[in-house]
């Protein structure tokens, strides 16, 4: 089972770029708190809604979606990068907070 929920905010501007097969990749950061210490969590969004693209550094934002290992090449060495692929989003406000994580829950108990 693959379930990610991040809740923070946009430490980065939205940045999108449109892949060799024509699909728009949309990729922010969301900063969370954990212990007091700031964690940066790279999201990247696949053919991303209108309400991703609304988004600016310094919204509070709950992301619904899989953790996902991508590899590439860079400067002629093989890299990766650990990101959230988002599938829901929603402002931190108690109404969207809560329909993510109880979509979370009914994906885990479904798992």
């Amino acid at each position: 089972m693959n379930v990610a929920v991040v809740e923070g905010t946009l430490s980065s501007e939205p940045r999108s770029r449109t892949l060799p097969s024509g699909a728009e990749v949309l990729q922010w950061e969301v900063t969370t708190r954990s212990d007091g210490a700031a964690v940066s969590v790279p999201v990247q969004w696949i053919e991303p809604p209108a309400s991703a693209r609304r988004c600016r550094t310094g919204d509070s934002v709950v992301v619904l979606g899989q953790v996902r290992r991508r590899f590439y090449r860079a400067e002629g060495a093989l890299a990766s990068r650990t990101e959230i692929v988002g599938e829901r989003l929603a402002r931190s406000n108690a109404r969207g907070r809560v329909r993510l994580l109880e979509e979370a829950g009914s994906r885990l108990a479904a798992g």
